[in-house]
């Protein structure tokens, strides 16, 4: 009976977990011969495979991914499936080396062992796997020189995940013969020195990630990267320290960009007029940086852009009036993540997601820089605006009413600045304001109550001497109070200190810009970007 089996797929019973937690793969599955495929995915299996698994000779599609499986992959028994298309047991805990006898998975297109706690250097087998479209190895503690992996011998290769590692050296240059690469993650290691003009091979590249790194020479990059006109997504936050952003204004290419990325990095200089080139650009972030000067005017010729990250810089001069033009940020309609580019939330950008859709949260944070003046009333034309980020700036006068109108608003920062006056009592209508912080200013009167400001605790107020009500010591005389609209709402999100939250967006550069390619595939010869599934 089991020896006719050809395909199993071990889905947990939450009645049987809630009696025994966690369980083992059953070993009899080891005695089914005729076994193809074997997936027991997001389920409580805990222990090592076991060995009859290994039995299983005719196995092709070996699929254990988030569960608790540990242990070492044996040599022994990984030779024993030479079947194997799909190897995929990622977000588990095995330990130890990847066996040198993955090598003899001649029919391997795709090995999954990311998130685990592999280490040592990758085996020079691996060159072997010359069917191997799909490497995904990120968040392990892999070290070594890729150098010696011949990925030349790797032509299939679509898309090769390194993020999280420890491996050091230049990018080798072999691996630039790998000219079917759609997606190429290598953030979050120890690589150094220079883009090689060879790279200009990876035409076909749409995704490009190589933040918290040691590349040097900005300049050399973005010049052999300009014309890669796949390209959708690119990553370069945290290298080329202290080197100076590219100012040449007749710098073109990049067509079908849209998210850009290089914080991080104390570049100099100013927003560059070339980006005003990216005209399908939807978020920009050049946050932790040291550039100077005005927000640029161009700003809201940018028709798709709705993320713009540009704190902790030094710029200057009034509220950029510019910003409550951009029309995306306008629009009634939300901007919906486009999935044929990997999902955002992983390098620090936050997304709402529904039943059918992921959305990016539409943003703007210009905080810790020099700004200073009035917020202007144009501001309630950012109908769309979900973050509002003005903090640790000089902006002075009061809160204006406008600000109001932002229905949308999920967070709104204006902390540590110099404003005075009240708080608007309106503001308790935004039915979906999770996290508000106006600490450090000079605001006085009676904060508002009901709606959202019942969920706001002292620490959104504190450092406004002249303050009163709310969750603060001291309470509001009758002279002082003043009545507050009331307004129902639904509970929405957990609250969150908005200036740490957007302190620490990119402050991590693309920290867990993890799992962008939380899970890619082929289908009919297409690669379609799995949407992450909030868990």
């Amino acid at each position: 009976m089991l020896a006719s089996i050809t395909s199993v797929e071990l889905c947990k019973s939450s009645s049987f977990n809630q009696l025994s937690g966690l369980f083992s793969i059953p070993s009899d599955i080891g005695n089914c011969s005729m076994l193809r495929v074997l997936k027991g995915g997001r389920n409580n299996f805990k222990g090592p495979l076991p060995d009859e698994l290994f039995n299983a000779s005719s196995l092709e599609h070996l699929s254990f991914p988030n569960n608790d499986l540990n242990g070492v992959l044996d040599d022994a028994n990984i030779i024993k499936l030479s079947k194997l298309s799909i190897l995929d047991l990622q977000q588990n805990i095995f330990s130890g080396n990847i066996p040198k006898s993955i090598g003899q998975l001649k029919r391997l297109k795709e090995l999954h062992l990311g998130e685990n706690y592999l280490y040592g250097e990758l085996p020079s087998t691996l060159g072997n796997c010359t069917n191997l479209k799909i490497l995904d190895l990120k968040i392990n503690y892999l070290s070594g020189d890729l150098g010696k992996i011949n990925f030349s011998s790797l032509s299939n290769l679509m898309i090769i995940d390194l993020l999280m590692n420890n491996f050091n050296g230049t990018i080798p240059e072999r691996i630039y013969d790998c000219t079917n690469l759609i997606a190429l993650r290598l953030s979050w290691n120890k690589f150094h020195g220079e883009f090689s003009h060879r790279m200009d091979r990876l035409r076909s590249l749409s995704f490009l990630s190589v933040g918290w790194n040691d590349f040097t020479n900005i300049t050399k990059a973005l010049y052999i990267l300009k014309s890669f006109s796949n390209l959708k997504t690119l990553l370069l936050g945290g290298n080329f320290n202290h080197e100076t952003l590219l100012a040449d204004e007749t710098m073109d290419g990049f067509e079908n960009l849209q998210y850009l990325e290089i914080s991080g990095s104390s570049l100099h200089g100013k927003i560059s007029l070339w980006l005003s080139k990216l005209t399908k650009l939807k978020v920009l972030q050049l946050s932790n940086n040291q550039l100077s000067g005005s927000v640029p005017a161009w700003i809201n010729s940018l028709n798709f852009l709705f993320y713009l990250d540009i704190s902790n810089n030094n710029l200057t001069g009034e509220f950029p009036t510019i910003l409550t033009q951009i029309p995306m940020l306008k629009s009634d309609k939300r901007t919906n993540l486009d999935v044929s580019v990997p999902n955002m939330r992983f390098y620090g950008i936050p997304f709402i997601k529904n039943r059918q859709y992921q959305y990016i949260h539409t943003t703007i944070n210009i905080a810790k820089n020099g700004f200073t003046g009035a917020i202007p009333p144009e501001i309630s034309q950012l109908k769309a605006l979900d973050m509002l980020n003005l903090s640790f700036n000089s902006f002075s006068g009061e809160i204006p009413q406008a600000i109001c109108n932002l229905t949308k608003l999920v967070m709104l920062d204006l902390s540590n600045n110099n404003l005075t006056g009240t708080i608007p009592l309106e503001l308790n209508k935004l039915n979906f304001l999770s996290a508000f912080n106006v600490s450090n200013n000079d605001l006085e009167g009676a904060i508002p109550t009901g709606g959202q400001f019942d969920t706001f605790d002292n620490s959104s107020f504190t450092g406004n001497p002249k303050l009163c009500g709310g969750m603060l010591s001291h309470h509001c005389n009758s002279a002082r109070a003043l009545p507050s609209p009331t307004s129902s709402t639904d509970q929405f999100g957990d609250k969150v200190i908005f200036g740490i939250t957007f302190g620490l967006f990119f402050a991590f550069g693309v920290l867990l810009d993890q799992m962008v390619l939380k899970r890619l595939r082929s289908l009919q010869g297409i690669l379609i970007y799995q949407l992450y599934e909030q868990s």
